[in-house]
């Protein structure tokens, strides 16, 4: 339970702090995500999925 807590409070840094120091980048890059393909943001999303599992695993794995 306390990994999720972490993995969740991770992820709303990471969030927040894209939001604080460059909000105006964010809708340069929501612009650019609207305009791809729908087949396209599906791949990159299954390609954040794996990496996310891949360093969730090395993380278990690193500290035992």
């Amino acid at each position: 339970m306390s990994t999720i807590l972490l993995a969740i409070g991770l992820v709303l840094v990471v969030e927040g702090l894209v939001f604080a120091l460059a909000p105006s980048r964010l809708d340069a890059v929501l612009d650019l995500l609207r305009n791809l393909p729908a087949e396209t943001r599906r791949m990159l999303g299954l390609g954040a999925l794996a990496t996310g599992v891949v360093l969730i695993w090395l993380a278990q794995i690193i500290g035992g």
